[in-house]
């Protein structure tokens, strides 16, 4: 299977958030998780001054531009490139050009190798979030996004959540 990189896409202005969050709806709705692993919109938060009153918000680092992790081929590409709010790729013509590692991490986005311990069936107990505290097995784990997947009983069903690396440990 083909790597996944990085790539910039040019959206409308003040489309970002939406443009993001309808991708991540096709990639469920697709079941392309292993194809297009993260969409990312860039923001870093910055100290305001109004009327002397300092209050701290979040700005677009990039407005106008949403960065996406995917193995590029021609699904992913026409998913991306179809969607709403998306004017296309950064690259010349139609050939969408990956970032490199230096230019990620230099936008902060550096992938530090996350050694988990875990295998399939282990047992863990959730250390952070909305699901502290719940105890589980390990159904699944996605090297690529750094998650794993717990079954939890919800509403008297078995129902799948999927949980960052750093929010869980070994009982």
């Amino acid at each position: 299977m083909a790597e996944a990189h990085w790539y910039v896409v040019h959206t409308y202005s003040g489309y970002e958030n939406k443009v993001k969050v309808d991708i991540e709806k096709t990639i469920e709705n697709r079941n392309l998780q292993d194809q297009i692993l993260e969409v990312s919109v860039p923001m870093q938060s910055v100290v305001e001054v109004k009327n002397g009153v300092e209050k701290k918000a979040d700005k677009k680092m990039f407005p106008g531009y949403v960065l996406i992790n995917m193995v590029m081929n021609d699904d992913t590409w026409y998913v991306v490139r179809n969607t709403r709010g998306v004017t296309g790729f950064v690259g010349p013509g139609s050939k969408p050009v990956p970032l490199t590692e230096e230019e990620m991490a230099s936008l902060g986005f550096e992938s530090p190798d996350v050694q988990i311990g875990l295998e399939v069936g282990d047992m863990i107990v959730v250390t952070a979030g909305a699901w502290k505290d719940t105890v589980g097995a390990i159904k699944s784990i996605n090297e690529a996004k750094k998650t794993i997947t717990i079954n939890v009983e919800m509403f008297g069903r078995e129902t799948p959540v999927e949980l960052s690396f750093t929010e869980v440990k070994k009982m």
